[in-house]
């Protein structure tokens, strides 16, 4: 008679199956071919539709002025985040700009990084410290497919709501790898939501009239790749206390999300208040 597994999460579920003899391979192999497969159709379309760019690419004040022309007037200059994180966004861009890669072929890219993302981390052992280091890639990535569309003046509406549906498969898949690692179901659903809940009330806020929010809240982007990408590696190089780091790391990114969403309620409360007194 076979041996019975009885499992309550996906860390137990990893433990049980190497214990059974299974093998450590819960990731079957045809996800992996898929995955080949799509980045080498993804690598020819990026070299076919490539087209250099008619001007000059500008440097990185240009890219500045220009990223903050898209952007509600925002300065990323009198913000070291969000400046140091568009300039190392603007120094990846600027070759493949030259090159003329087409900004939404790179958007496609973060999202098959991030599916391997998931996929890496459901190995367990020390593979979640290469999917930490993909979370960076992908979220760099998300950074440069927009400084891409600036610099070569290629900012469409549909690349704006492709890049924003993006972000959001995105950001649930760096959440999901967390929990695949350990981290509680009913952790994750309430960061997911709340990431959800943040994103959401941004942008209702701008078709309300409160235009383009020139706000950096505690809860964008960059923490959620550099919560999700530290909690990956350092499960990975701690696999067997991978669970609690996971519930860790996920709970600060949850606290982040909280006090975010609480800052973009505010400036969208005072952004349509002004708008309705202006």
């Amino acid at each position: 008679m076979g041996r019975r597994i009885v499992v309550r999460s996906v860390g137990e579920a990893r433990a049980s199956f190497a214990a059974s003899g299974v093998g450590s391979m819960l990731v079957p192999m045809w996800t992996w071919a898929v995955l080949g497969a799509a980045a080498v159709a993804l690598l020819l379309v990026t070299a076919l539709t490539a087209a250099r760019p008619a001007g000059p690419v500008p440097d990185r004040d240009g890219y500045f002025d220009r990223w903050a022309a898209t952007h509600g007037g925002f300065d990323p200059r009198g913000n070291r985040w969000a400046g140091g994180w568009l300039t190392v966004a603007y120094g990846l861009a600027r070759p493949l700009a030259r090159w003329g890669v087409k900004p939404d072929v790179l958007t496609v890219w973060t999202v098959l990084i991030a599916g391997v993302v998931a996929a890496l981390a459901t190995e367990g052992g020390r593979w979640p410290v290469a999917a930490g280091v993909l979370v960076v890639t992908s979220g760099l990535g998300d950074a440069v497919d927009g400084a891409v569309a600036v610099l070569t003046d290629r900012t469409t509406r549909w690349g704006y709501v492709l890049d924003s549906l993006v972000d959001r498969v995105n950001d649930l898949l760096y959440v999901a790898a967390v929990w695949l690692i350990g981290a509680p179901a009913w952790l994750v659903a309430g960061t997911a939501v709340g990431i959800l809940l943040l994103e959401y009330v941004r942008a209702r806020g701008n078709n309300a009239g409160a235009g383009e929010i020139g706000v950096v809240t505690v809860g964008e982007r960059p923490s959620r790749v550099i919560a999700c990408a530290v909690t990956l590696l350092a499960a990975g190089v701690a696999p067997a206390a991978s669970a609690e780091i996971a519930a860790a790391g996920l709970g600060v990114l949850a606290a982040l999300t909280l006090v975010g969403l609480a800052q973009i309620l505010v400036a969208v409360h005072r952004a349509l208040r002004r708008e309705s007194t202006g």
